[in-house]
């Protein structure tokens, strides 16, 4: 009797207790030991959804191949079982090789090994000049965001939205971005159709347009790798919001921005965090400002509680405390 196939499937879809094949990125490799002194090596594999950090022991036959041949941000096709003990998750790796170019035939594909938006990134950019098109005018708002969108076009489809927080993805920026976009032109129209008054006080193409931009900053603050977002040196010493308010002037002057609009938009773009120990170097002042401000932090809060959730390996349906939060939330399906 032939013995049965071993299953091939997505990390983040592993059962505990079930052998099988699954396709994954190195993205931690750590020598540490024990306070006895034993050495081991922490790992962490991940896909797209999941990541399982655990140790591999010196007096396991793989620790040797591990410390000599397992490298950073490469992609690997291991044969394991998915267990979870009291320590949290664990791979028990019964095989392991470097992935190679027939396993696409099993359906190896890097975008299911790290983590991708949802969206197609050329989508979510047409997506927001389409916005852009429909409610900044026909201006030079409009011609704003288009330049700076044109000339900055593969950084922006690339780029996360933060390191750790929230939208920590390829395609991130611009899901989070479309986002707050969306949620500013409801809120926008929201308080002009009930308080037409506001007509002459709040403007929606400076909302929108200030949407748009209010983290563009970050396409110089921020690279994303193969295996994670980090800080550019600019990124560390500058931050996002001013970094941000550098591309709204000076693409504010090629477009030859009126010096008032200029101002309020950048205005948005440094105030968009709130508060000074957020990287704020000024509160909203406007009402534009305010609008783009709780946008952001409504996409952002409900990014970063989506990421808990999604990353936590806990029975039932409460999370663990040890989280970004530091506090649990309610997961409703108990998955």
């Amino acid at each position: 009797m032939s013995k049965p196939s071993i299953p091939v499937v997505q990390l983040s879809k592993m059962e505990a207790g079930r052998e099988c094949d699954v396709f994954a990125l190195l993205s931690e490799k750590e020598m540490l030991a024990t306070k006895d002194g034993k050495p081991y090596i922490r790992v962490n594999f991940r896909d797209a959804i999941r990541e399982i950090r655990f140790p591999i022991w010196s007096d396991t036959q793989i620790y040797e191949d591990c410390k000599l041949s397992w490298e950073v941000g490469e992609f690997y096709k291991l044969r394991a079982i998915y267990r979870v003990t009291k320590y949290g998750p664990h791979l028990d790796i019964h095989k392991l090789r470097p992935v190679v170019d027939a396993d696409k035939l099993e359906g190896f594909d890097p975008a299911q090994c790290r983590p991708s938006s949802r969206f197609a990134p050329e989508s979510m950019y047409d997506e927001i000049l389409a916005l852009a098109k429909t409610h900044c005018g026909k201006g030079k708002l409009y011609q704003l965001v288009v330049q700076v969108f044109k000339k900055n076009r593969e950084a922006i489809l690339d780029t996360a939205a933060a390191r750790n927080h929230h939208h920590v993805f390829f395609g991130g920026l611009l899901e989070h971005t479309l986002m707050v976009t969306k949620t500013a032109v409801f809120l926008a129209d929201m308080y002009l159709t009930n308080y037409p008054e506001l007509r002459t006080r709040l403007s929606k193409p400076l909302v929108v347009t200030g949407a748009i931009l209010h983290d563009i900053g970050k396409i110089r603050e921020l690279r994303y790798d193969v295996v994670t977002a980090h800080h550019t040196t600019e990124g560390d010493m500058i931050g996002h919001a001013v970094l941000g308010r550098d591309f709204v002037r000076d693409f504010g002057h090629e477009v030859e921005l009126e010096p008032e609009i200029q101002m309020q938009l950048e205005h948005i773009v440094i105030s968009h965090q709130r508060f000074a120990d957020w990287g704020a170097p000024k509160p909203p002042m406007s009402l534009e400002a305010l609008l783009v401000a709780h946008a952001d932090s409504c996409d952002a809060m409900f990014g970063t509680y989506c990421r808990v959730i999604e990353k936590d390996d806990m029975s039932g349906k409460i999370t663990s405390r040890k989280n970004i939060l530091g506090y649990a939330l309610f997961k409703k399906d108990g998955k």
